[in-house]
């Protein structure tokens, strides 16, 4: 598989806190990632600092091969890189479906609304619904369908389980499934791991800012007693 996203020394600091040491990785096509770690491991660092969403990096980000270390946000998105933050950041006093409608198309082949609305049947029933009267679980959705609708091919998701029900992860679990047999490429960042184990193809956990352990999906049950000590899962 073609190498989709590669991270070589990414080293990133938010004013004078330097937060990542020296991050590498890489994500082929059609691939999902997941990135495990304690709170304050460098997790979502590492995926502000690919967005260009963070203070001052240095190192190597290329995305098929374009470096994209000195771009700016807008034209590292306009790659085809679509990121769902932990803060999800729905425009409350927007509608679903004006929520829908709102981000700028980056790519041919983003979905249409009808494809939306098939793959998460709870935003059709709540597409006049203003953002403020969705649930956690619909906003979640939403903000994930918002960035399908653009043509990114690939998707960095931010803790999307965190605080919802089972049966609302269930859906999102479903939801990442069938993107990948859609083609796209997922980078996680996730906690619960009960969630994120049986999707990922190849798992990165991170510490004090950089990639300690790599392993495949079949390497999980040898590394289960590694990852206790690391995550305390």
């Amino acid at each position: 598989m073609a190498a989709l996203l590669e991270v070589e020394n990414l080293q990133g600091w938010y004013g004078e806190s330097h937060v990542l040491h020296g991050v590498n990785f890489q994500v082929n096509e059609g691939e999902v990632v997941t990135i495990l770690g304690r709170n304050g491991a460098g997790r979502t660092s590492t995926m502000r600092a690919i967005m260009g969403l963070i203070g001052t990096r240095t190192g190597s980000i290329r995305i098929r091969g374009t470096e994209t270390i000195g771009l700016a946000t807008h034209r590292i998105a306009g790659l085809g890189l679509g990121y769902c933050p932990e803060e999800r950041g729905i425009f409350s006093s927007l509608s679903t479906e004006e929520n829908l409608l709102l981000p700028p198309t980056l790519a041919p082949g983003g979905m249409s609304l009808e494809e939306i609305y098939d793959m998460f049947p709870n935003l059709k029933e709540r597409a006049s619904s203003q953002g403020t009267r969705l649930s956690g679980g619909e906003q979640q959705m939403l903000a994930v369908a918002r960035i399908l609708r653009t043509g990114a091919k690939l998707l960095l998701l931010d803790e999307i389980s965190e605080g919802l029900a089972p049966v609302i992860v269930q859906k999102l679990a479903a939801m990442v499934q069938a993107l990948r047999q859609r083609g796209y490429t997922i980078v996680i960042v996730e906690q619960n791991f009960t969630f994120a184990a049986p999707l990922a193809d190849r798992f990165l956990v991170m510490e004090h800012g950089e990639v300690i352990q790599e392993f495949t999906q079949a390497e999980l049950p040898s590394r289960m007693a590694r990852l206790h000590e690391y995550l305390g899962v």
